[in-house]
C-alpha cells in the first residue's frame, strides 16, 4: 500500500502546472451516472488535460489497492489497528453474522416499539457520529408513528425541552455511546434517569457498562466503526423507530448500491472517485479553502452538518499516515444550508466574496420552482468564474438518501488515499476530551 508523501508524484507536479495556466469555467458537458445519481461537473474549471492528470494522481497513489483493503475489512486504520468495516453494515447477505443478527434485531425493536401502546416518546441521546446521522434519517424521513427527539448537548436545555410534555412511564430513552463513557451523553443519561426515566436501551462496544448503567436492551456496535460512519448500525435504532423497519431497510440498500458503483466504476466515470478529486484540484490547485454543501430540499436541511463532521473530522489532518507533516491543505471548511433559504442568506458572499467557494448542488428533483433556482444559483455562478458541481438525485426516498451518504463517505475516503491521511481516526478530538476531563477534575 502507497503511503510515500504525495508530493512526489509526477502526477501532483503535472497538476501544479496546470493550475499556473488554469482558465475560466470551459462549460463543457462534463457528466457522470451512478445508482440513482447524475454528477453534472461541467461548472468546474477544469479540461481534458487536468481530468487526466486527476486520474492519473489516483492511480499513482494506488486507489485500487486501497479501495480493495477498504471493501475487503482490512486494518486500514493503522492508527488503532481497526478495519473501517462500515460497508459491511449494509451488505446484505454477505454481512457478518453478528450484523446480520444486530440488524435483525433493531427491525425487530423498531416494529415493536412502533406497534406497542407503551410507549409514545423516544429520546436518543448521543453526540457527534452518535447523533448527527440518526437525527438527519429522523428529519428527513420520520412519518409520526412515534415522537423521536435527539439530544447532543451538555446544556441541560436541549434535554428539558426534549422531555417536555412527556411521561417517564411512556419515555424510552436510547443511550448511544460507543465507549460508554461520552462525558455529554453520560451526563444526559443520568439526568435522563434523575427526571424518573425508567426504561433505557443502549447501543454500544463496551456491552459490561451498558448492563452495568441498567440498559433494558444492549445492542452492540464494534471497534472497526467510526463514530461518523455510523448511521448504517445499531446507532440509529431511534432513527429506525422512526421511519418504520422497511424504510431503514431501503436506506440500507441505497448504500450498498453505492458501494457496489464505489467498487466497480473506473476512475473516471466513479462519482465518488470524481467528486474526491474535483476536489482535491480546487484545494490543492486553485486554493480554495472551504466548499459548500447547498441541498434543494427540505428534507435535507441537516446534511451540511452531517457532512461536516464526515468531511473534516475525517480528513482535517496535518500529519500523514506515517507520521510526516503535510506541506499541502487536507479538508476544507465544510458549510452549507437548504437552499432556497441560503439564498437569502449567504449567496451573496459566494457569488461575489473575495475568496471563490466551491460548491456542490444537491437537486433530488422534489419540485420544478426548486430545480430551477438550483441550477439558476450554479449557472449564476459559473458566470462569475465560480466552481460547481451538480448531483440531480432520481427523486427523493431514503434509498435516494443511502446513496447519497455513501457516495460522501467514498470521496472522503478517496481523498483521504490521494493526501496520504488516515481518514479514521480523531487524535485531535481526543486530545480535547482528555483536557476537558483534567479541567473538571482540577475544579473538585
Amino acid at each position: 500500500m502507497n503511503t510515500a508523501p504525495t508530493t512526489g508524484c509526477a502526477a501532483w507536479s503535472k497538476l501544479a502546472a496546470l493550475a499556473r495556466a488554469a482558465g475560466g469555467i470551459a462549460k463543457q458537458p462534463l457528466v457522470a451516472e451512478g445508482p440513482g445519481l447524475r454528477l453534472d461537473y461541467s461548472r468546474q474549471r477544469v479540461n481534458a488535460a487536468v481530468l487526466a492528470a486527476l486520474a492519473q494522481l489516483a492511480r499513482e497513489r494506488g486507489f485500487d489497492d486501497w479501495r480493495a483493503a477498504l471493501l475487503a475489512g482490512e486494518k486500514i486504520n493503522v492508527t488503532e489497528n481497526r478495519a473501517a468495516w462500515h460497508t459491511a453494515l449494509r451488505a446484505g447477505e454477505a454481512a457478518p453474522k453478528e450484523v446480520k443478527e444486530t440488524l435483525a434485531r433493531i427491525l425487530a425493536l423498531a416494529s415493536k416499539i412502533r406497534s406497542g401502546k407503551k410507549f409514545k416518546r423516544i429520546v436518543s441521546l448521543g453526540t457527534g457520529g452518535s447523533d448527527l446521522g440518526p437525527r438527519l434519517l429522523a428529519d428527513a424521513f420520520g412519518d409520526g408513528t412515534i415522537d423521536v427527539r435527539f439530544v447532543a448537548s451538555a446544556d441541560p436545555l436541549e434535554l428539558e425541552r426534549a422531555l417536555a410534555g412527556a411521561s417517564p412511564a411512556s419515555t424510552l430513552f436510547i443511550v448511544v455511546s460507543k465507549t460508554f463513557t461520552t462525558q455529554e451523553t453520560m451526563a444526559n443519561a443520568a439526568a435522563a434517569r434523575r427526571w424518573g426515566g425508567r426504561t433505557f436501551y443502549a447501543t454500544t462496544a463496551n456491552l459490561a457498562a451498558a448492563r452495568a448503567f441498567g440498559a433494558d436492551e444492549v445492542l452492540p456496535t464494534w471497534d472497526w466503526v467510526g463514530g461518523r460512519y455510523s448511521i448504517w448500525s445499531a446507532v440509529s435504532l431511534a432513527a429506525a423507530c422512526a421511519v418504520g423497519p422497511d424504510t431503514f431497510g431501503t436506506f440500507l440498500e441505497g448504500g450498498r448500491d453505492m458501494d457496489a458503483h464505489f467498487r466497480d466504476a473506473p476512475i473516471e466515470k466513479n462519482l465518488p472517485a470524481l467528486l474526491a478529486l474535483l476536489g482535491v484540484w480546487n484545494i490543492n490547485f486553485l486554493d480554495a479553502r472551504a466548499h459548500a454543501v447547498l441541498p434543494y430540499a427540505h428534507r435535507l436541511r441537516l446534511l451540511p452538518a452531517y457532512l461536516q463532521q464526515l468531511e473534516m473530522e475525517s480528513n482535517g489532518k496535518r500529519v500523514d499516515r506515517e507520521g510526516r507533516a503535510v506541506s499541502y491543505a487536507t479538508a476544507p471548511v465544510v458549510w452549507g444550508a437548504e437552499g432556497t433559504p441560503s439564498q437569502h442568506s449567504f449567496h451573496q458572499l459566494l457569488h461575489q466574496g473575495s475568496q471563490a467557494v466551491p460548491v456542490d448542488f444537491i437537486d433530488p428533483g422534489v419540485d420544478a420552482v426548486l430545480s430551477a433556482n438550483a441550477r439558476a444559483q450554479a449557472d449564476a455562478l459559473a458566470m462569475g468564474n465560480r466552481p460547481s458541481s451538480t448531483l440531480a438525485l432520481d427523486g427523493l426516498d431514503a434509498r435516494g438518501l443511502g446513496r447519497l451518504i455513501a457516495l460522501y463517505e467514498h470521496k472522503v475516503f478517496t481523498q483521504g488515499v490521494i493526501w496520504n491521511v488516515n481518514s479514521f481516526d480523531q487524535p485531535g478530538v481526543e486530545l480535547g476530551k482528555q483536557l476537558a476531563k483534567q479541567i473538571l477534575e482540577g475544579g473538585k
